[in-house]
C-alpha cells in the first residue's frame, strides 16, 4: 500500500463517526499521522490508534467548551499552503507549520437539533459549527494539494485512491471538493432557514413555524440520474431529488423511467392519495382517463380502466393500496406503461413480472401500512416551476374541503332549491376530489364511485362539457343521465350550466364566486338540479 511521501498528515474531526475507526486505521497503515480533536480523538484513542491532539499542533488548549480549537494559523496554514509555491512552503517552514494533506470533517448536527422543536435556543446556537466549515472550505479551496472528505460513504474510495501508484487523481480531488462545498452550503442553508423561524423578544427567543414562502428560497437538489431525454428527444433531462416532502419513486421492475413517465406517475399518485377507501386512477398526459373507488383494489382498478378503456391503453396507473394478486392480474390483462402503489405483495410480484417492460414503482416514503395511504396527501410543501427569467413558487393545492364526509359542517353550501340526495352527496364529493387534479378548464361527470366522462384542458366550460359528452358517446354504452358534474372553477355564464343539464347531470359541485352566480343558480333551479358551492377553486395549469 504505497503512498506518495508528502501525504503524511490527516486531520480528523467528525460528528458522524460511522466507519471512522476503520478509515483511520487505513490511513495509519498508509503512513499518515492522525491529528484529531475532542470526541473524535477519544474515539480513535479508545480504538488503540496513536493520535496527535490538536492542542499539540496549535500550542493552545481547546477552550471555551470546544468553541475554539482549530482556528489557528498552524492548522489553516498547513491546509492552505500551496505545494507548488516556494514562498508558501518557506512561510510554513519559517513558522513551524506542518503540512496537512487530508482533512476529514463533517459538521455539528445542527439539522438534527433544529428538527426537534423542544431544542432550547441556546442549545441550538451551540450546534452552529464554526471551525468545521472553515476546515472544510480551506481544504476544498486547496483541493489540488489536500484531500477533503465530508461523507463516510467516501472513505473506501479515498483509501483506494491513495493506493494508486500516482496517488489520487486531480478529477477525484475536485469531486471531493465539490461535495465539500455542497456540504457546507447545505449546512449554512439549514442554519439560515431555522433562524428565520425565531423571533427575538426582550426576554427570550421564540421559535415558530418557518414561513411557507421565505424572502429567499435556497433549493438543494441532488441529481439521481440523467434521463434518456425530456418531453421530446431533442431535450436533455435529468431527475433530481431532495426538495419538498415527496422524495421520488423506487423502481421494483421494468424499463427505465422517462421524463413523461415521472410526470404521469406523480399525477397518478396525487389522485390516488385523495382517497382513504381503495382507489385507482389511470393517467394519460397528467390527466385522468378514469378514476374509481371500490370495495377492493382490483375492483377499483377495473372500474377506473373501463371508464375510458380506449384511452387507458398504455396509461399510467395509480393505486392507494398494496398491489395484491387479483389487482396484479387485472393490471397485466392489458397494456399499461407503469404502476405506482404504496407497496406490492410478494405473491403479486411474479404476476407483474410477466410484463417485464412495465415499470412498477413505490414511493420512497410510502407508509408502512398501505391502508394509511389516503391520509398522506395532506402535507403542504412547495411546488416550483420555471418561467422566462425566474421561478414561480406556490404551496401545494390540497382539497381540504373534501377531507370529511358530505354533507357536513366543513362541506359545501347548497345554493339551489333542491337539496342533493344522499347518493348525489357521495358522488359530488367523489367528483370534486378528482376534478381538482384535471387540467383547467375542467368539467367532469361521475357516479358515486367512478368517473363517467372527463372534459379536460379546454378554453371554455361549454367546450369542456362537449368534450366530456363526446367521450361518453364514444364509449357506446355510456349515459350521463343521472350523473353529477364538477367544475374546477365557477361558471362565468349560465351556458355552461345549461350544457351540464343537457348532458343529463342531476347535481353540480363548483366553487362559486362569479358575478353571475345568481343567474347560474337560477338556471340550475330551472333544470331542477341540486348545486353546491365549495368556496374554493382548484385550477391546475
Amino acid at each position: 500500500m504505497g503512498v506518495k511521501a508528502h501525504m503524511s498528515r490527516a486531520l480528523l474531526s467528525v460528528s458522524d463517526k460511522s466507519g471512522l475507526v476503520d478509515f483511520a486505521r487505513g490511513l495509519a497503515a498508509r503512513g499518515f499521522d492522525l491529528v484529531s480533536t475532542g470526541g473524535t480523538a477519544r474515539a480513535l484513542q479508545q480504538a488503540g490508534l496513536s493520535v496527535v491532539a490538536i492542542s499539540e499542533v496549535t500550542g493552545f488548549p481547546e477552550m471555551m467548551d470546544g468553541r475554539v480549537k482549530t482556528l489557528h494559523p498552524r492548522v489553516h496554514g498547513g491546509i492552505l499552503a500551496r505545494r507548488s509555491r516556494a514562498d508558501d512552503l518557506a512561510a510554513a517552514a519559517a513558522h513551524g507549520i506542518t503540512l496537512i494533506d487530508l482533512v476529514v470533517v463533517n459538521l455539528y448536527p445542527f439539522a438534527k437539533a433544529a428538527a426537534n422543536p423542544d431544542t432550547p435556543f441556546d442549545a441550538l446556537v451551540e450546534e452552529i459549527d464554526i471551525g468545521g466549515p472553515s476546515l472544510v472550505r480551506a481544504a476544498a479551496k486547496n483541493f489540488e494539494d489536500v484531500l477533503v472528505v465530508v461523507s463516510p460513504a467516501d472513505y473506501p474510495a479515498v483509501l483506494d485512491a491513495l493506493d494508486r501508484g500516482e496517488g489520487p487523481s486531480r478529477q477525484f480531488r475536485f469531486e471531493l471538493a465539490k461535495k465539500a462545498f455542497a456540504h457546507t452550503g447545505r449546512y449554512d442553508t439549514a442554519i439560515a432557514a431555522t433562524l428565520a423561524t425565531i423571533a427575538a423578544g426582550p426576554d427570550a427567543f421564540t421559535r415558530g413555524a418557518p414561513p411557507l414562502l421565505p424572502p429567499s428560497l435556497p433549493v438543494d437538489l441532488r441529481k439521481v440520474r440523467d434521463l434518456r431525454y425530456g418531453e421530446n428527444p431533442h431535450q436533455q433531462a435529468a431527475l433530481y431529488e431532495g426538495f419538498g416532502p415527496h422524495p421520488g419513486f423506487r423502481v421494483l421492475q421494468g424499463k427505465e423511467l422517462s421524463y413523461t413517465n415521472l410526470l404521469d406517475l406523480d399525477a397518478a399518485a396525487r389522485i390516488a392519495m385523495e382517497f382513504s377507501e381503495p382507489a385507482a386512477v389511470v393517467i394519460k398526459h397528467t390527466n385522468p382517463c378514469g378514476a374509481a373507488t371500490g370495495r377492493a383494489t382490483a375492483e377499483a382498478y377495473v372500474r377506473a380502466r373501463d371508464a375510458d378503456a380506449l384511452a387507458a391503453f398504455g396509461g399510467i396507473v395509480g393505486l392507494n393500496r398494496t398491489i395484491d394478486v387479483d389487482t396484479a392480474r387485472a393490471i397485466v390483462s392489458t397494456f399499461i406503461e407503469a404502476v405506482v402503489a404504496p407497496e406490492v405483495d410478494e405473491e403479486a410480484r411474479p404476476v407483474l413480472a410477466a410484463k417485464a417492460n412495465m415499470r412498477v414503482v413505490v414511493p420512497h416514503d410510502a407508509p408502512a401500512d398501505a391502508a394509511e395511504a389516503g391520509t398522506r396527501h395532506g402535507s403542504s410543501g412547495l411546488e416550483i416551476r420555471s418561467i422566462v427569467g425566474g421561478m414561480l413558487v406556490q404551496t401545494r393545492d390540497v382539497v381540504r374541503e373534501a377531507h370529511g364526509a358530505w354533507p357536513g359542517s366543513d362541506g359545501p353550501t347548497v345554493v339551489t332549491k333542491r337539496q342533493p340526495t344522499a347518493e348525489e352527496w357521495q358522488a359530488l364529493r367523489f367528483a370534486w376530489r378528482v376534478c381538482a387534479h384535471v387540467k383547467s378548464n375542467a368539467v367532469i361527470f361521475t357516479s358515486a364511485d367512478r368517473t363517467l366522462a372527463i372534459g379536460a384542458g379546454q378554453m371554455s366550460r361549454v367546450d369542456a362539457v362537449k368534450v366530456a359528452r363526446m367521450k361518453a358517446d364514444a364509449a357506446g354504452d355510456r349515459t350521463l343521465a343521472g350523473a353529477v358534474a364538477a367544475s374546477d372553477a365557477f361558471f362565468p355564464f349560465r351556458d355552461g350550466l345549461d350544457a351540464v343539464a343537457a348532458a343529463g347531470a342531476t347535481a353540480v359541485v363548483q366553487p362559486g364566486g362569479s358575478v353571475r352566480d345568481q343567474e347560474v343558480i337560477g338556471a340550475a333551479d330551472e333544470h331542477g338540479l341540486a348545486m353546491v358551492f365549495t368556496g374554493r377553486r382548484h385550477f391546475r395549469h
